[in-house]
């Protein structure tokens, strides 16, 4: 399809993080647990046949797969025709990714899967999964998709999935910690919002004895390709051929970054949460850290804990500026039920389920009409999105890509991960960080375009 038949291709969404671990569909029994049979099927019933369809997606947390599960059964329930047998495969990373691949190869995918958005373009390279555009120019609309969804979606003018939703990295603040502090919230207006000097005064006063002022700015699969775009740095040239995270701008951000830690203390590492056996957001709702850099999806979890929580914009460096990000729902090459799993695509990304799983406050729609006011009320959650929430619609609609999206190799992340680990935690020289970073991940590319061809 050439770029201007790309006016008319589609709508949907979801994401988080990552994947892990591949299986076979579990298929749901009428009282909704599951039973170990992945093979695809039909089963006849007194209204005709019904197919059965796998669906294999990864399990960020219990709130993610009841969200999930809850969507399966409001599928079903409008196509009675069509069961969907859904595998939660782990927790989601490398390994989920490792094993796609490998399902790949032997022609085992499921009918419809999750496809991390770092590893979608792999999946396209390797024929794996199936071209959707015929169908999205037919059915869909690809101009209401916000546009760091689009450059995910579109590979070479054609579309293999439909982006779930979108996330951004944001900053979540305990208010109580602040008012005890007698410090003014920050400001949720992105046209207002804190520089990174701000924050890092502000990170500062909160700091006590028992209290850090900051956590999160190290976590380079949520928050840190934000803050490199922020400063006007880039990961990768043009065509995502070659890592250039080598730059004055990107040094800047993490001299920066551990400076917060080690210069101000006013940041713990991953380490210091592990002594304490608490997690980032357990840290936030109890007071031992005001202020967390997490994923826009970390909202339902603290809306469940009842916390004094309040939201905010990234701090900026040269602007302001999030990334936004998300898997893809793909059907698998192999599929012997194509026109169902594309019956259960578009029911993704409509608002009975991208809508239903965005009003938990786990997701962030990726279509724009979904931003337009007059449609908040068929998603919004007036106990999770208030009027912060509403000053940052712009903010998460005009997000830029993640670079980690567009990249060519899968290992790019767990490279920068390494890396980043030795600069912050053991002293890595900073030029030597972000050399073998370079090095590794053009190295890894080079490879991986060798395996395409």
């Amino acid at each position: 399809m050439k770029k201007k038949s790309l006016v008319s291709i589609l709508t949907l969404s979801m994401a988080i993080s990552l994947l892990s671990g591949c299986g076979g569909g579990s298929a749901k029994k009428n009282d909704g647990s599951t039973t170990g049979n992945s093979a695809n099927k039909t089963t006849e019933t007194s209204d005709g046949e019904v197919v059965e369809i796998t669906f294999m997606g990864w399990e960020a947390s219990p709130l993610e797969t009841k969200a999930v599960e809850d969507g399966i059964a409001e599928f079903e329930k409008q196509n009675p025709n069509i069961k969907v047998n859904y595998t939660p495969a782990g927790k989601g990373g490398s390994d989920y990714n490792a094993k796609m691949i490998a399902s790949a190869a032997a022609g085992s995918l499921p009918d419809v899967l999750f496809v991390a958005s770092d590893t979608y373009r792999d999946m396209v390279a390797r024929g794996a999964i199936e071209d959707l555009t015929d169908m999205f120019d037919s059915e869909l609309s690809f101009n209401d998709y916000i546009e760091s969804s689009k450059q995910i979606m579109e590979v070479d003018g054609r579309v293999y999935g439909l982006h779930s939703c979108t996330v951004s990295p944001i900053a979540y603040y305990n208010k109580d910690v602040f008012d005890a502090a007698g410090i003014k919230y920050p400001s949720a207006d992105p046209a207002d919002s804190w520089t990174i000097e701000e924050f890092r005064d502000i990170a500062k006063k909160l700091t006590t004895d028992d209290i850090y002022g900051c956590y999160g700015l190290e976590n380079v699969a949520d928050t840190l390709n934000a803050q490199l775009l922020s400063n006007n740095g880039k990961r990768y040239n043009d065509d995502y051929t070659k890592s250039i995270i080598n730059s004055p701008e990107n040094k800047e951000v993490l001299k920066i970054i551990k400076e917060i830690r080690t210069v101000d203390k006013s940041m713990p590492d991953a380490t210091t949460l592990d002594s304490v056996g608490m997690t980032s957001k357990q840290m936030l709702q109890t007071g031992k850290v005001a202020i967390l850099i997490d994923g826009s999806w970390s909202m339902q979890e603290l809306a469940d804990t009842g916390m004094n929580v309040g939201i905010a914009p990234m701090p900026s460096y040269a602007r302001v500026t999030t990334t936004g990000q998300a898997h893809v729902h793909s059907i698998s090459k192999t599929s012997k039920h194509k026109e169902e799993a594309w019956k259960f695509l578009k029911f993704l990304a409509g608002y009975d389920y991208l809508g239903a799983v965005c009003h938990t406050g786990l997701w962030m729609p990726n279509r724009i009409s979904f931003y337009e006011e007059e449609n908040w009320d068929k998603w919004m959650n007036p106990d999770i999105h208030g009027e912060d929430y509403k000053l940052m619609l712009n903010y998460f609609k005009n997000a830029e890509v993640d670079p980690s999206a567009l990249q060519k190799t899968a290992k790019g992340r767990d490279i920068v991960i390494e890396e980043t680990d030795m600069y912050f935690k053991q002293d890595q020289d900073l030029n030597q960080t972000l050399e073998n970073i370079d090095r590794r991940i053009n190295e890894a590319i080079q490879e991986n375009l060798e395996d395409m061809k």
